[in-house]
């Protein structure tokens, strides 16, 4: 369980983010002021910090340097009633993840919580394979792969690993494409920690979830009073991340006019928050991620093309799990010891049957789905071993058709044992169809129901009669 200590002189502040992180899965322990913060942080060990800026005893500056200095592993998360920017820049400059005003929004905390405690996690693996002095530096960049990307003996994953150890060193725009779930933001974290920049920030934004209002405050950030709603100066994500590396996620669904905007950024290099008249100069590295074709968005209108080729100075193919070969095993490995650590748990192993179903199944949630299935299976796991009985019901009734062999490509079908009647072979027909046209539109079900003549709940119904999700 991640531990998390906060550090707030108003006692209510403390207490309702306690509880809100204690109902998320967290540990939490409070303090009111630096002294005795500081002695919470000498008796236990903690994933991250949240703590207010001004204290009664001392200011959120001292704190930061004070807790980096002693306790590098710990992330910090500067939170403030007041809104100062170059305050903000300098303490992300020292080492904060973040630097976040009042008032506080549980979606918008808890996410920046989890990718503080990532980042972390992945700046002390650099350190740590760094630690050995006489290791070759070469190979020790091999470890330095962050997240859920695994270094696997597969070509497809020695040939990523490749790229990555390629491109990291330079100062070059990189698109990372791959199917939802593949560990595309791991390998962005890589390239950036095997940079020049890895001392600097890593700032990721989901362009997934952006509103077309929201999105150019996100990017450019905006002054106080320069909209209706704006009662704070707010940094964005281009400042935020100036001197290190900005991630891109889901480019593909930012809107045309957006899409105008980041195209001055990117060739000005300087970035004006809405409401100012002053330019900041940016030194910022660009990595964007996308399942999406971005070629295919040029061709329907829908992505910028002068944009594109801003972006693809270099691009890396993720490639789809069912395609990395025993890497599968060597993931559902890691995720099982990580799953032990996480709830203090000893399963050993997978049982046979266990990874033969791992071996055939399609994982079209690739990485995301197998760490999520291994982590469900390790809570229900009694005895040493995970046994078919803890998987999910899609896996473990996962049958290849038999008109192809458990080796075939993506094109494998998820079906039951086939019955030898009319009724069973329509069913299977209509199985076909809709998980083609599922795996043509990337698995978007609004389209998919366009495109069957069906409505969503249709689809839904149908999906669920046939055990998938």
């Amino acid at each position: 369980m991640k531990k998390i200590l906060i550090i707030d002189d108003e006692v209510n502040v403390g207490l309702l983010l306690s509880k809100f992180l204690t109902r998320n899965g967290f540990e939490v322990d409070t303090a009111t002021n630096g002294g005795s913060g500081m002695d919470y942080l000498k008796v236990n060990d903690y994933d991250l910090v949240l703590c207010d800026f001004r204290l009664e005893d001392t200011d959120g500056r001292e704190m930061l340097k004070n807790i980096k200095a002693l306790y590098p592993k710990t992330g910090v998360i500067i939170i403030t009633g007041y809104s100062d920017i170059k305050m903000a820049v300098e303490l992300i400059k020292m080492g904060a993840y973040d630097y976040i005003t009042k008032p506080l929004y549980p979606d918008e905390i808890l996410n920046t919580i989890t990718k503080a405690i990532e980042t972390q996690y992945a700046l002390q693996e650099m350190a740590n394979n760094y630690s050995t002095p006489d290791k070759p530096q070469k190979e020790s960049k091999k470890q330095v792969l962050s997240g859920e990307f695994v270094v696997g003996t597969s070509r497809a994953s020695k040939e990523l690993l490749k790229q990555i150890e390629l491109v990291a060193p330079t100062n070059y725009s990189v698109i990372i494409l791959g199917e939802s779930g593949t560990g595309k933001e791991s390998v962005a974290k890589s390239i950036h920690l095997n940079s020049l920049r890895a001392n600097q920030p890593f700032i990721a934004m989901d362009c997934g979830s952006l509103t077309k209002e929201l999105a150019a405050s996100e990017f450019f950030g905006h002054e106080k009073g320069s909209f209706t709603g704006a009662l704070y100066t707010k940094i964005g994500h281009f400042e935020m991340a100036n001197g290190g590396t900005l991630f891109l996620d889901e480019v593909a669904n930012l809107s045309y006019e957006i899409q105008a905007a980041l195209l001055r950024t990117v060739q000005e290099r300087k970035v004006k928050r809405i409401g100012s008249t002053k330019e900041i100069d940016l030194d910022v590295r660009i990595i964007i991620a996308t399942n999406e074709s971005l070629q295919d968005g040029i061709l329907k209108g829908r992505f910028r093309e002068d944009l594109y080729h801003r972006f693809n100075e270099f691009s890396i193919h993720m490639p789809p799990l069912r395609e990395r070969g025993n890497d599968i095993m060597m993931l559902a490995d890691h995720f099982l010891n990580v799953a032990n650590h996480e709830l203090d748990r000893k399963v050993g192993s997978f049982s046979p049957e266990v990874i033969e179903c791992f071996m055939n199944y399609r994982w079209q949630g690739n990485i995301r789905e197998l760490k999520n299935v291994v982590r469900r299976a390790t809570l229900l796991t009694e005895g040493n071993e995970i046994t078919m009985k803890t998987l999910p019901l899609e896996i473990s009734n996962f049958k290849v058709s038999s008109y192809e062999s458990p080796n075939a490509s993506s094109t494998a079908i998820e079906v039951k044992e086939p019955r030898h009647d009319l009724k069973n072979a329509a069913l299977g027909a209509e199985h076909e169809t809709i998980l083609k046209v599922l795996r043509e539109v990337n698995f978007n079900k609004t389209k998919a129901a366009e495109i069957l003549n069906i409505d969503r709940k249709t689809l839904y119904n149908k999906m669920k009669a046939i055990n998938l999700k």
